[in-house]
């Protein structure tokens, strides 16, 4: 037993093929027809959505984040992947030196600033943590 399309569409070719003995009996067997472009349709369509749903968000996202990594300046307030909120003192093309409290600093790659804070943000925070 298979499940194949083209052993179904084989099988009723055969039929069709046997020549028939009476012309009483001359019925015409349907025509095989092939899906055209219309039994593409919803193939394209899911893909299409699939396209706006997860894929178009990303590549956005993804633009955003190098931007933001590219107009990184030296003194300014970032948050890590891993939730360090710090003050950048350099950066360089890979790394970035973020001084997380008085006297320490950090070196972490670019990458893994997750967001520029406004500015403000590092010295409340510093006083809170003193008080």
């Amino acid at each position: 037993m298979s499940f194949l399309i083209s052993d179904a569409v084989a099988e009723v070719a055969a039929e069709s093929a046997v020549p028939m003995t009476t012309t009483a009996e001359t019925a015409v067997a349907p025509a095989i027809q092939e899906p055209g472009w219309e039994g593409m349709l919803f193939p394209i369509g899911i893909l299409i959505f699939f396209y706006f749903i997860f894929l178009r968000p990303q590549s956005k996202r993804t633009k955003e984040h190098k931007s933001m990594l590219e107009e990184m300046t030296a003194g300014a307030e970032v948050v890590t992947n891993g939730g360090l909120l710090g003050k950048v003192i350099s950066l360089d093309e890979n790394f970035v030196q973020v001084e997380v409290a008085n006297n320490v600093v950090l070196q972490v790659q670019r990458h893994q600033v997750a967001s520029v804070m406004p500015k403000g943000t590092y010295k409340v925070q510093m006083k809170k943590s003193k008080s």
